[in-house]
Formats: C-alpha cells, structure tokens, sequence
C-alpha cells in the first residue's frame, strides 16, 4: 500500500513501548517497513563534572540501545510477522525526531518520557515533536476499555482541513471503522461587524459547510460510515471526551504553527494532554495519503 515507512521513538519508558506496540500494527495494516529509533541526548557538562565526556557518552549509548532491544521485542509481540529496523541517534531528541521522520509516513511517540514528571500530562518532546515534524504525528495514550471502531477527526477550519480529512479516512478505511467529523467552537456570545450572531442559524450554515465538504470524502471512501457533528461548545473538551471511545482522534495543524517554539494551539494542547487514546497532529501542508 505505501512504501513510506512508519518511524516510532522510543527512550525504553513504558509509555514509549506502548507506542512502539501501537506503530508496529499501524505499519503492519498499512503494509508499511517500521523504523524504530532511539535517541542519544549527552546532558550539559555541568551535569557530569567528574566523569569523562567518553564515559557518559558510552553511557549513554548502552542505554539507548538497551532501550532500542526492548522496543524490538515489543515489535515481535505486538506484530510477529513485522521486520523492524532499528537505529539508534545522536542529539537533541526533538531535531533528532524530526529529521530522521522526514518523508516518513507518519512519525509515533509516546505522551511522555523515562524523564517527564508523573505530574506532567504532556512530555516536552511530545509536545515540540507533534508541532514540528513534517509528517503527521500520532501521540500515544493507553486506550480505555470502552474504545470501540471509530475514528475521530476535529474539523476546525473546512478550508484547510484537508490534509486531516485525508488521514482520518484512510485510518477509518484500515482498520474497517467508521468516522465521526466533529465542528465544535465556543463564545459566549458570537459577534460578527459589531452585532450578535444566532448560534442556531450559525450551526445550521457550519452543518450544511461541513456536509458539503465531506460529500467528495464520502464519495472517495464509500465503504466508511461518516456521523458529522456541529456543537456549540470547547473543541479541546468534545474532542478529549469522544477519544474515550475512538481507536484515533485526528487533528489538522496549521503550517508555522509551531513557529513561536513549544506554544501549540490551546485546543491541540488540551486535546493531546487530556485524550483517552492515541491522538494524531497532521500538518496542513502536505496529504496525509501513503
């Protein structure tokens, strides 16, 4: 089906081995090659000041490919049938990501790290990862008992919601699952040219926008059943609801969206950090269609 491979990171924390799993049979339903990699990140020398920079780079290497060993075995029973490759890299982990996901299908990681803090819902790299890469970026949550065949995809803005339409329908399509579109905004009271909007004549136009602009998705994957949904309330609340029961939640990025560093949208931020499963941030710029 695609020949783009399907890269996953992993740090050998156990939120990155499920990741791992959850790659392993994405790259098999896709017929895809999966590329596991593990990443050396050398700590500041004020770190380290009585060890020699050899003995904490062999270090860290040993440990990464400890990592990476756990990962492949992870691959194996997850998908035995799968051949993984594995790698392991040097520098910063989020550049380090990126560069070798480049031209990639999609790139996997998990929701946090060996070094997040339990507190933290969100890992640093996660976060900086999903806004930065080229390709799309599935964020990995464990799964509640009552996920069931449903794909999930946050229509934010039809103009430029292709590229998530595009993914949202494929994944829907593999795993024989039906898609559910949502629109959802929220304002207190809707203005437009100093005067208040209805928000019953509002939803009604964005319904019948929405419609319109999946009839072509219908038409192109006719064997997925498609539920469009049009709420009047927070796009991150509805969307990290509904994930407790999608097998995906899939949302569009922006182009340079990540331009300002970490800050990521308030609605991708809160989605990615309160979701009940794996999330995917496609970026708008390129089809998402192995």
């Amino acid at each position: 089906m695609t020949t783009r491979p399907v890269v996953v990171g992993t740090d050998g924390s156990e939120h990155s081995l499920q990741a791992v799993e959850w790659a392993a049979r994405e790259a098999e339903q896709r017929e895809a090659p999966l590329r596991v990699v593990s990443v050396v990140s050398i700590p500041p020398r004020s770190v380290w000041p009585r060890v020699l920079p050899d003995t904490v780079a062999r270090t860290a290497g040993e440990e990464a490919g400890e990592a990476l060993s756990r990962a492949i075995g992870r691959v194996a029973r997850a998908a035995p049938d799968m051949l993984a490759d594995g790698g392991v890299l040097w520098g910063p982990p989020v550049s380090a990501l990126v560069a070798c996901a480049a031209g990639a299908s999609m790139l996997v990681i998990g929701c946090r790290g060996a070094g997040g803090f339990p507190s933290l819902l969100l890992g640093s790299v996660s976060r900086y990862v999903a806004t930065e890469a080229q390709c799309p970026v599935v964020v990995v949550r464990p799964q509640t008992a009552d996920a069931r065949g449903e794909v999930v995809v946050g229509v934010r803005d039809l103009d430029t919601s292709t590229a998530a339409l595009a993914f949202a329908f494929q994944e829907a399509e593999l795993r024989r699952a039906s898609l559910r579109a949502v629109h959802a905004w929220f304002a207190p009271a809707l203005r437009h040219a100093g005067h208040e909007l209805d928000l019953g004549e509002t939803a009604e136009k964005a319904t019948a926008e929405m419609h319109d602009a999946l009839a072509g998705w219908r038409e192109k994957y006719p064997a997925v059943q498609v539920t469009e949904e049009v709420v009047h309330e927070h796009p991150g609340h509805v969307l990290a609801d509904l994930s407790a029961r999608a097998e995906l939640v899939v949302l569009g990025r922006h182009v340079g969206e990540a331009s300002a560093g970490p800050r990521i949208g308030a609605v991708t931020h809160a989605v990615l950090s309160h979701a009940h499963g794996p999330v995917a941030c496609v970026p708008a710029e390129r089809s998402a269609r192995g």
